[in-house]
Formats: C-alpha cells, sequence, structure tokens
C-alpha cells in the first residue's frame, strides 16, 4: 500500500478544468517517484495514501494543494539587454535565472520595446486540475533513495 518512504509506478492523466490533456503517461513509461519526499503535488500525494497497485483514482487538486495560486505581483519587468546571447527574444519563451532560492524558471508573459515582462509562476499555478489513473506497483525503498530523497534505476533518477 502507498505510504511515506514507499516507491510508487503510477499510470496517470492530468486535465485542467476545461478537460484538456495537460500531461499523460499514456504511450509512455509509468511516473516513479518516493513517496513522502515532495516529489509530486501536495494535493495528489495525499489522496493516493493506502492505494495498492491496480487501484484506480481520480482525484482533483485545487491550486492550493497543487502548483499554487497565480501571483501577478511576482511578474518582473527587466530590461533587453539582460537576455545576453539571445538573438530573438518571444512571448512564452521559458528561460532559467538564478535566484536567492536557487534556480528558477521565467516565462516571457510580455514585450514592450526593450521592456520584457518575466513571469516566474509555475505554468500551472492558479489552475485545478483532475489526475486519473492507476497504481502500477509499490515497493520498499533502498536505503540509497531514502537517503537521496529520490528514486534510482529504471524510471527513476540516475546518478
Amino acid at each position: 500500500m502507498i505510504a511515506d518512504q514507499k516507491v510508487v509506478s503510477l499510470n496517470y492523466t492530468v486535465k485542467d478544468a476545461e478537460g484538456e490533456i495537460i500531461d499523460s503517461s499514456e504511450n509512455a513509461k509509468p511516473l516513479v517517484y518516493l513517496h513522502g519526499q515532495h516529489n509530486i503535488i501536495p494535493g495528489l500525494e495525499t489522496a493516493l495514501v493506502g492505494k495498492a497497485p491496480g487501484d484506480e483514482f481520480d482525484v482533483t487538486v485545487e491550486p492550493e494543494n497543487g502548483y499554487g495560486e497565480y501571483n501577478a505581483d511576482i511578474l518582473q519587468v527587466v530590461p533587453r539587454d539582460a537576455f545576453k546571447g539571445v538573438e530573438e527574444i518571444e512571448k512564452g519563451m521559458v528561460f532559467s535565472a538564478e535566484s536567492p532560492n536557487g534556480p528558477v524558471q521565467l516565462r516571457v508573459a510580455n514585450i514592450e520595446g526593450d521592456d520584457i515582462t518575466v513571469d516566474p509562476n509555475h505554468p500551472l499555478a492558479g489552475k485545478t486540475l483532475t489526475f486519473s489513473g492507476s497504481v502500477v506497483d509499490v515497493r520498499q525503498a533502498t536505503e540509497e533513495e531514502l537517503a537521496h530523497g529520490h528514486v534510482h534505476g529504471e524510471g527513476g533518477h540516475q546518478h
């Protein structure tokens, strides 16, 4: 059964509130993660506790238990010359930048002349998501996986 410190394999489909598919493991390998280590969003992790291989799930996750609420206050306007080495900047492009809390993904939200508005919100922030699928496998994590906080080997992180 799914519990903390177990390695879980899931087949899943994620849809937004309009029913559009955002992501799916269909035609791909199952998602493999270490339960209880915040490797998936909290709302889904909580809903999966106690499920066993073969069990199906259909879970709706509100933004506060998913990728958070959308925060317009964190958008920033930066000068075009901050994008050194980038010839063409287009709305929707994603860049990595260093922040005081580590690396962050920034999406170009708007371009007005040399003023570029970047958005550090997660692309799914503010969205209600529905996850459906089935539990493929549950196993005990290895000592190494527990020490590293993530899965190793097939379907997991490789060192």
